[in-house]
Formats: C-alpha cells, structure tokens, sequence
C-alpha cells in the first residue's frame, strides 16, 4: 500500500508537468493499467507452480521495479509501460492478500482482519505521504519514484523467506470456477469496478487539472484520507458483522450517488476536496463484497472465485479510462454523471443480498469461535 500510494501521489503531478499528458491521455494509461487486473485469473494457473503466499512476494518485486523505473521515462510511452509493469505486481499482490485473508480467517473474524489490513495500509500511506511531502522539496520525480520502488523491492524480497501462518487451510481448486450461485458477486465486482476507475482516474485528475492542486496539496488530502481510513476501517468491519452485507453495501451506494452529484453540480475548491476525501471512505466498504463472497462459496473454490471477481472488477476498467477521456475533452463532468447512475444500479443489485440466516449463525454461534 505504501507503494501503490507513493506512486498514485505523484502519477497526476508527474504526468502533467513532465510527460505533458492530458485528460485522453492520462485515461489511456489508466486503462492499460487495469489490463492486469483483466488477467489475473491467470494467477490460478501460476498457482500450479509457485505457491501462492510466495506469488504474493514475488508480485511485491515486480511491483516495486515498475514503480523504481517510472521516473525515467517522462513520456507518454514510457509513462504506459512502466505503469503496466507496476500493474501486474499490484493486482497478483492484491489478489493472493484478498484469497489468502478469506482462506485463514472465519466468516466473522475475515470482516474484521480486512478492515485492518486497510487500516495498517492506511497508517502506511501517512508515512509515505509525509516521505513524498518531504522529498518533493529536496529531489526530482525520477529519485523519489526510485526510492519508493526500491523500498516495495526490499519488502518482496525480505517477505519471500517468510512463513506463513502455521494453519492447514482448504486445498483450492488449482481452475477457474465460474458457478451461477455467484452471479450477485460477479455483477457487484463488475459494477465496483466501473465506479472505483471513475474515482482513481478522474477524481484525482480533477482536482490537479481543474483546481490546480499541487503535489504538496495532494498530498495532504492523501494523509487526510488515510487517517480518516485508519479509524473508520474497523467500523466498517464490525458494521459488516452487525448489520450484514446488504445494509453496509446500500449506504455506500447512497453516499457514493451524493457524492458523484457533488462532483457535478458544484463548483468550489475547498467543497470538491471534501467531497474527495468523503468518496475515499466510501472505497473501502468494498470489503462487502468480499465477504459475501465468503459466506456463499464453497471453502475449495475461494482463490478461485476471488481471481475470477478481480478479473470482472477490471472487465469495465480497462474501458471507462479511455471513454471517460475521450467524455472529458468534451466535458468534465459527463464522467462523474455516469458514476452516479452506476451508484444507483448498485444500489439496486445489492438489495438481492440475502444471508439473513448465515449472519444470524454468525453474530451468534452455537459453537464458541476461540
């Protein structure tokens, strides 16, 4: 996380000021990120051969050396394949932490360790964003690219000789698992990552094109966020575990259609920033799905279905960037219009959540969870 920070604070300053790119294409290098993501359900066959703790390592390395290498190529080209190189590291990353979380945890602790994996990510993100903050006086965007990759490589390397939890989780079935009883889960993945492509590529965007933030200003709302996160992801795990799935997802969806209003209508600085940091905490109630997934699927099928989610959540990814750029030339706001009404059908599909009875099981157990 600290990395993937890192790299998003300084992508839209670097890609403006150096590269000399624009909205078009800023969207074009977004979607060529997301093309990873559209693959990753590869990762069940690299599975075959590597396993998948030491995968989540190695993707560690691949994702520090494309961010290391970002700075020295001030280009539109360069800025595309250095960000695909990063890409594929983060999603295999992102992919085993989800499969790996869901395998080790039960179904009421795995809402409450996803929420503090993200606070820790959050507390990370602080860091680095005071680093960025600091070496934004003091080096150029080559060096401080090349610091934050070497450090992500350092971490893969040190983390490959590490165990991991003493426990004998389910064999996963080493293929791809398409099955109908997933069905919500796959159009609530699908749906997710349409809106959260809006939030990463053009909210950001937003504020340095239209409202002329700098590096120093967007790293402060970075830090913003993150603290906010670190304190709110444990609510949002224990929300899980309280009230279900369904409730937690349609609030999200609620204030997400808001907030995409808000990027529309209105027009001040300051508001927009708010409004910013107000959509970053709805990001995080992403962990819904997640543990819906847990709580429908059979144990064997988890890594999986969490490849095949994480393909469908970048199937609109690798689309909206660019239709979005090309919406952006014509006016600003159309993408955020869109994000709105995709709020709206979400919240419309995640009211076919039903686990009433599996979260009744779960609140109160007939056997005690140690």
């Amino acid at each position: 996380m600290m990395g993937f920070q890192g790299w998003r604070t300084l992508l839209n300053n670097f890609a403006v000021e150096k590269a000399g790119i624009n909205g078009l294409e800023i969207g074009i290098v977004q979607s060529f990120r997301e093309l990873p993501g559209l693959m990753v359900f590869l990762v069940v066959y690299v599975m075959m051969v590597i396993r998948e703790h030491k995968l989540a390592s190695l993707s560690l390395i691949l994702m520090g050396g494309g961010i290391a290498l970002t700075g020295y190529f001030p280009d539109f080209i360069g800025l595309t394949l250095t960000t695909i190189l990063m890409s594929v590291g983060f999603h295999y990353f992102e992919t085993t932490n989800k499969s790996l979380t869901l395998q080790h945890f039960n179904e009421k602790q795995s809402p409450i360790v996803m929420a503090q994996l993200r606070s820790f990510g959050a507390l990370g993100n602080i860091v680095i964003g005071a680093i960025v903050w600091f070496l934004s006086g003091y080096v150029s965007y080559k060096i401080s690219f090349l610091l934050i990759g070497l450090f992500v490589v350092g971490s893969g390397i040190v983390t490959i000789f590490m165990r991991p939890v003493k426990k004998e989780a389910i064999p996963q079935q080493k293929k791809l698992i398409l099955k109908k009883k997933y069905w919500l889960f796959y159009v609530l993945n699908l749906l997710s990552g349409a809106r959260r492509q809006i939030f990463i590529v053009f909210a950001v965007f937003l504020l340095v094109e239209k409202y002329h933030y700098s590096v120093k200003e967007i790293v402060v709302l970075f830090v913003l966020n993150n603290v906010i996160s670190y304190f709110v992801n444990p609510v949002i795990g224990k929300s899980i575990n309280l009230f279900g799935e369904r409730k937690v997802l349609s609030f999200e969806y609620i204030g997400l259609f808001i907030v995409f209003s808000g990027y529309v209508f209105i027009d001040n600085r300051m508001i927009i920033g708010v409004l910013y940091l107000i959509d970053h905490i709805f990001f995080n109630f992403a962990i819904g799905i997640n543990t819906y997934l847990q709580k429908i699927a059979d144990p064997e099928d988890i890594a999986p279905s969490t490849a095949v989610g994480f393909a469908i959540n970048h199937l609109t990814a690798v689309i909206i960037p660019v239709v979005g750029g090309l919406l952006w030339v014509y006016n600003y706001k159309i993408p955020f219009i869109a994000g709105a009404f995709l709020a709206i059908l979400s919240l419309y599909f995640v009211q076919k959540i039903k686990l009433k009875q599996i979260n009744d099981e779960i609140l109160n157990p007939k056997v005690s969870v140690l």
